[in-house]
């Protein structure tokens, strides 16, 4: 049985020549059991009849957001609230800008700024409007708040250019649908380990060292591997997160703690993931009482290494383990990640430039590069919810 089937996808049709390849999505939903609402916009009625998406649906189209209902309901949050999918195909550029900054002006971008299920949009356009600064940056605040895409492809365009801008075929939306609908099982059967957050590093009884970490990503990356059906150890230092429900914790605080946690539980492990922050660095002499200010002088502490945790964790790999870290640079990303990747033998290093807008600490969001021996697949600024994920299919494409 599809995943699809029973569900109620709510599907937005936008003027552009692809809107007759929405009757085709339209059918094919029909046809894997869900039940399908269609909203036009007004230009999309000049493409495509409203009758063919009535006839196809079974249901009828609405197109105007002042039109009497035939029950008595506000359409536009019946079918807000309905959705298990919103699908948008073809989604114009119009359509996009106003999503991107909140434009609810008919009855399609109202209905959209309103629902809470997840949304998929399918682009349609000419190639320089596509890469027009304008749509790139709408794009990436949709990617930024979990608007998912499909396409645009390659190709031979209605205008007669050659380029990025060709909605996706209807079967690929179909399939990213059933993605969204059907939860990833891929990991069942496999233990994960997952560090997050940072440490602490005392001074004295009253002050420590630590960085900006909240334990977002590493969260995040727990919750995607225990929805994927593996069993979760989450190894949990300093965080302002949520901590998150149905995985085993462990509490650490000082780098050293974080190390012996780690060390202890690996080889029991079949994926590690090292997204926690731990300090590099520690106090040699930890003061025993509050250090007190000395009429302006200058207060020096003698800082000392931490042992270093991917590293020792990468000297213990075992055959079958795959190990994932994270790489939080501000300069030669790529570079400093690869002697990472290398050094410390892992299989995948999550790069980062921390001082992009969007990327980093503290954030929901993170723009990153997934890095293996092989290649970097360089990934548009998305919630860290979603990078989870992409995260994970690339361990299992690793462990093939």
């Amino acid at each position: 049985m599809s995943g699809i089937d029973g569900k109620t996808i709510v599907l937005g049709v936008t003027g552009g020549i692809a809107a007759y390849k929405a009757c085709i999505l339209c059918s094919a939903l029909r046809k894997q059991g869900a039940s399908v609402h269609v909203i036009m916009t007004e230009n999309a009625t000049r493409f495509v009849a409203p009758l063919t998406f009535e006839t196809l649906s079974n249901h009828p189209v609405v197109t105007d957001t002042f039109a009497r209902p035939e029950t008595w309901e506000v359409e536009h949050i019946a079918l807000a609230k309905a959705a298990d999918v919103f699908v948008i195909a073809p989604a114009t550029a119009n359509i996009m800008a106003k999503m991107a900054h909140g434009i609810a002006d008919d009855m399609l971008s109202t209905t959209v700024l309103a629902t809470k299920a997840p949304i998929l949009i399918a682009p349609a356009m000419n190639t320089g409007m596509w890469t027009a600064q304008a749509t790139v940056e709408n794009a990436e605040i949709l990617r930024g708040r979990g608007v998912r895409f499909v396409g645009p492809e390659g190709g031979y365009l209605a205008c007669g250019d050659n380029g990025a801008g060709r909605m996706s075929e209807p079967d690929a939306i179909l399939a990213a649908i059933e993605e969204i609908l059907t939860p990833k099982r891929d990991l069942e059967g496999l233990k994960v380990m997952v560090t997050a957050g940072a440490t602490r590093e005392p001074l004295d009884p009253v002050r420590f060292l630590t960085n900006h970490s909240s334990g977002k990503m590493g969260f995040a990356i727990a919750e995607a591997a225990r929805d994927r059906g593996a069993d979760v150890l989450l190894v949990c230092g300093s965080v302002s997160a949520e901590i998150p429900s149905g995985v085993r914790i462990l509490h650490v605080k000082t780098t050293q703690d974080l190390y012996d946690a780690v060390t202890a539980n690996a080889p029991d492990m079949d994926v590690i993931v090292q997204a926690a922050a731990p300090a590099d660095y520690r106090v040699e002499e930890v003061s025993t009482q509050k250090i007190k200010k000395t009429d302006g002088q200058p207060l020096v502490i003698r800082l000392v290494e931490n042992p270093d945790i991917a590293a020792a964790v990468g000297k213990m790999k075992k055959a079958g383990q795959t190990l994932v870290g994270f790489a939080a640079e501000t300069e030669k990303i790529e570079g400093n990640a690869r002697v990472k990747l290398k050094k410390k033998h892992l299989d995948l290093i999550v790069a980062n430039d921390v001082t992009q807008p969007g990327a980093g600490f503290n954030v929901d969001t993170n723009i990153a590069s997934l890095i293996t021996e092989d290649a970097t697949e360089d990934l548009p600024m998305m919630m860290k919810s979603e990078l989870a994920h992409r995260i994970l299919d690339k361990v299992v494409q690793l462990r093939g």
